[in-house]
């Protein structure tokens, strides 16, 4: 990674891996992923294109995602992702008391004033509200519809707001 380079922090539930619309496996009940080692039908929903979109773009790629390392070998493949970094996130059950979405404080102690990109299909008022507040540095929060994940056109809205940044 360039520390001058805009980070993109990368979900994989609900992002890279659609979940919940119609022909799809319903919504994990729980929020929690599944086992990476069991067999998961639904990596087959993953779109390979984004892959080379995601590389394209102007900036150091890390996986925001409770997958953490397993994403480098279960998901990475699949999209033509080379081995990412990963943030270092709490764990997935922990809350948080002012009620911030579990990887919200983490991402912004990552990004250490980085602009950075974060995609995720949950992003909340008060997800915005923290980022906007405690990050000295622009900042997009991207939310995917989870049903659709993340296309091709959501990249192309990423790289304009990436190019924006450049002086």
């Amino acid at each position: 990674m360039t520390a001058s380079h805009p980070l993109l922090f990368l979900d994989v539930d609900g992002t890279l891996l659609p979940f919940g619309g119609p022909g799809m496996l319903p919504l994990p009940r729980d929020g929690r992923p599944e086992d990476p080692d069991a067999p998961r039908p639904e990596l087959g929903f993953i779109d390979p294109a984004l892959g080379p979109l995601l590389l394209g773009l102007a900036c150091d790629l890390v996986w925001a995602t409770a997958w953490m390392g397993d994403a480098n070998e279960v998901i990475a493949p699949r999209v033509g992702l080379p081995e990412l970094a990963v943030a270092d996130l709490p764990p997935y059950d922990e809350g948080d008391p002012n009620g911030l979405g579990w990887k919200t404080r983490a991402l912004v102690r990552v990004a250490a004033g980085r602009p950075f990109v974060w995609v995720d299909d949950v992003i909340t008022e008060t997800d915005r509200w923290f980022v906007e507040l405690e990050h000295p540095g622009p900042a997009l929060l991207f939310q995917v519809e989870s049903s659709v994940g993340l296309t091709a056109d959501g990249v192309g809205e990423i790289a304009a707001w990436l190019l924006g940044l450049e002086p």
